[in-house]
């Protein structure tokens, strides 16, 4: 968990953004980076930064995206800011710093050379309300889920553009930027209908990333990494980015990394061939515009990655561990937003493509067709704010934001949909797109913030329709508050409600031991939270209670007891509640810092007798993150990681025996070397070698070595 120190605020213009200060932990030997704020402040920031290695809350914000812009024009409009630390929001307009209403996870940029991580997806297992399921090593293939949901059930965002892809959210985290590309990563816990809209059933994950060199402030920079280590691992990548000031108000910069990774894998088939192993490029470009009136930002990223997907889909009816699947995503969007007067007006249009092509027996389409999908989603949306009735010039009172989105999802497939009027060529095969589904969302927004001395009630709805399901308009409401008796405490509470349509896998998917229901009911959440958190110079200390109330919730199942009749069925759970606890703590002293935060989740949906779960009723009861950072000498300096995780649920082997998930520990470590423009570092993940399952008959890695350097210039 994050916590907050304080934050000072000058401002000079009361019509110009104000941003909710929310709890955020502080790394003070990782301060003053350019990075370290939201694009959407629009004027000079000097603060310090985060650590990411156990996660804490702070909050996000759905439409400020872009990386920090200095606007070098000091006018009498113009505004400074003086903080101590990052700070987001959690509303769809933002608010000042002395406000926290709804509260999430922030990991920033600083911190990612101090975790042994190589990908988001590593990353995120660090977050204590986050469950992170690996098909393969350094995220090859990860499932994502908050607070015991499922990875279908939370929302993926680059730059605040949703890039879920619709047909299934195993391929979510197929991202198309590199670690050196991100600025900041936030994970908003619960439901998020009226922030993110709909799909952010139980939460969500922004990536946010910039386009200047945020490291050294130069007009171009260069920066170059290389590793390798187990398993045939090898890694390399590259960035380069520019910033043009055209004219004294203006400037255009631009950025481009792209990187190559890949691995032997750690396990074989029983034919001995590889099952684990994975090989993939990556490349991202992303421009930016500013001048006194306007911000314009946009991106392109291209990831090509196939990978042994091993035996996950496999049971034991269908005995199958050589599978093996390639996904090609491309991402595209463009932003904007204004930058003066009393209404704020912002918006963005993007289109995702993401194509699959799935191997059950890998290289063998001889005894198994390949299953192929192409998914295009494209998406506009629209959003506003204003204040008014305002009595004091100083103090804003009353802010209302408004907005759309419309986001149409068409996917044409061999294996998932109904049978199309027109079929479509698949390139590169000798065979056609013949199935196929088309369905469109349409969503409305609205909020209201009142701002009181030690008071902020931020209250809203979203309303939705959905073309696929004939659903008439629902609206979701939700309700933040925040209370701060004291400056050392703060105390939230909320309530928040959402809906998610099933992925076109849940409904079509009928091959091989998986029968889908096309006719599955939409999900539905409602959620309650409150939490407080007291914060001291050198000591902070955080808690949050929540439950969550989940109607038709979407579960692939098996009745094991029909022997080899048995198989996957998708299906709706009439309801399943869960009941959480999250804490954390954390100590500081001058460069040396100890944190630890634990999770505890209790559902009252019990598995029947016979009855296994692949999803819904499999969720982590108990997780404790542990995190040191210590600081060897001047230039070296070691982080270490301890994850203890006891999973709720069980699964099949081939033999049909029912087996439980048994709790692990895990412990990383990284030694790192820095100088002023290079670095070299050593590191290991599961070092002490545990043997474990964590999804299914896939069984995990062990000891992973890593060995690495990287050039900034």
């Amino acid at each position: 968990m994050l916590f907050i120190e304080k934050t000072i605020f000058s401002i000079q213009n009361m019509y110009k953004p104000l941003f909710n200060k929310r709890q955020v932990l502080v790394f003070r030997h990782f301060g003053n980076k350019g990075y370290s704020l939201f694009a959407c402040l629009g004027r000079e920031v000097v603060c310090s930064v985060l650590s990411v290695a156990t996660l804490t809350y702070a909050s996000a914000e759905s439409v400020a995206t872009d990386p920090i812009v200095t606007d070098s024009t000091a006018t009498t409009t113009a505004r400074e800011m003086m903080l101590e630390e990052v700070c987001v929001t959690g509303s769809r307009a933002p608010l000042t710093r002395s406000q926290a209403a709804r509260m999430v996870t922030v990991l920033e940029k600083a911190d990612f050379a101090q975790a042994p991580v190589q990908s988001v997806n590593d990353l995120l297992k660090y977050a204590v309300g986050v469950d992170v399921r690996q098909r393969g090593p350094l995220g090859a293939q990860t499932d994502i889920s908050i607070r015991g949901g499922t990875s279908e059930q939370i929302i993926i965002l680059l730059n605040g553009i949703n890039i879920c892809d619709p047909q299934t959210g195993h391929n979510a985290m197929d991202l198309p930027v590199d670690l050196n590309d991100i600025v900041r990563i936030e994970v908003l816990e619960g439901p998020a209908g009226r922030i993110y809209g709909t799909s952010s059933l139980v939460g969500a994950v922004n990536i946010v990333t910039g386009v200047r060199s945020q490291e050294t402030g130069d007009r171009r920079n260069v920066q170059a990494h290389i590793e390798g280590g187990s398993y045939g691992y090898f890694h390399v990548g590259g960035r380069y980015s520019t910033d043009s000031r055209l004219l004294t108000p203006v400037s255009f910069s631009n950025s481009l990394s792209a990187n190559y990774s890949r691995s032997d894998g750690y396990s074989r088939s029983k034919a001995g061939n590889l099952n684990t192993d994975f090989s993939g490029a990556k490349a991202f470009y992303q421009g930016q515009y500013e001048d006194d009136d306007l911000r314009l930002h946009w991106h392109m990223g291209l990831a090509d990655k196939g990978w042994g997907s091993s035996t996950f889909w496999a049971s034991p009816k269908w005995q199958a561990d050589e599978q093996y699947e390639h996904t090609t995503k491309l991402y595209t969007a463009i932003q904007g937003e204004s930058k003066r007067g009393r209404l704020h007006l912002s918006g963005n249009v993007y289109w995702n493509q993401n194509r699959d092509h799935y191997e059950g027996y890998r290289d063998r389409p001889e005894v198994m067709k390949y299953n192929y999908n192409r998914t295009d989603v494209y998406g506009v949306s629209f959003n506003t704010y204003f204040d008014w009735n305002t009595a004091d010039p100083d103090r804003i009172r009353n802010r209302t934001a408004l907005g759309a989105e419309l986001r149409n999802e068409d996917l044409v497939s061999g294996n998932l949909g109904e049978p199309l009027a027109q079929t479509h060529h698949i390139s590169g095969t000798d065979r056609d797109y013949t199935l196929g589904v088309n369905r469109t969302n349409i969503s409305g927004y609205l909020e209201h913030n009142i701002l009181l001395n030690n008071f902020t009630i931020s209250a809203g709805i979203v309303a939705v329709k959905n073309t696929w399901s004939n659903m008439n308009i629902t609206v979701y409401p939700g309700i933040d508050v925040s209370y701060r008796p004291s400056p050392h405490w703060r105390l939230h509470a909320s309530y928040n409600s959402s809906l998610r349509m099933p992925s076109f896998t849940e409904m079509y998917y009928k091959l091989q031991g998986y029968s889908a229901d096309p006719h599955l009911k939409p999900e539905e959440m409602s959620a309650i939270e409150a939490g407080c958190n007291v914060q001291y110079s050198i000591f902070n200390f955080q808690c949050a209670l929540w439950y969550h109330q989940g109607r038709n919730m979407i579960d692939w199942i098996m009745d094991t007891t029909k022997g080899d009749d048995a198989t996957w069925q998708s299906v709706n759970h009439t309801e399943i509640n869960s009941l959480g606890l999250e804490i954390g703590a954390r100590y500081h002293y001058k460069s040396s810092t100890l944190h630890v935060s634990y999770s505890l989740i209790h559902q009252d949906k019990k598995q029947e007798p016979g009855i296994v779960s692949q999803y819904a009723l499999e969720y982590l009861r108990h997780k404790l993150v542990a995190h040191a950072l210590l600081p060897l000498t001047k230039r070296l300096s070691l982080d270490l990681n301890l994850r203890w995780q006891d999973r709720v649920g069980s699964y099949t082997d081939f033999e049909g025996q029912v087996c439980d998930y048994r709790p692990y520990v895990l412990t990383d470590a990284r030694m790192t070397w820095r100088q002023a423009k290079w670095e070299i570092y050593v590191g290991a993940n599961n070092l002490f070698d545990t043997r474990y399952h964590d999804y299914g008959l896939v069984p995990q890695p062990g000891r992973w070595m890593i060995v690495g350097s990287s050039v900034n210039l």
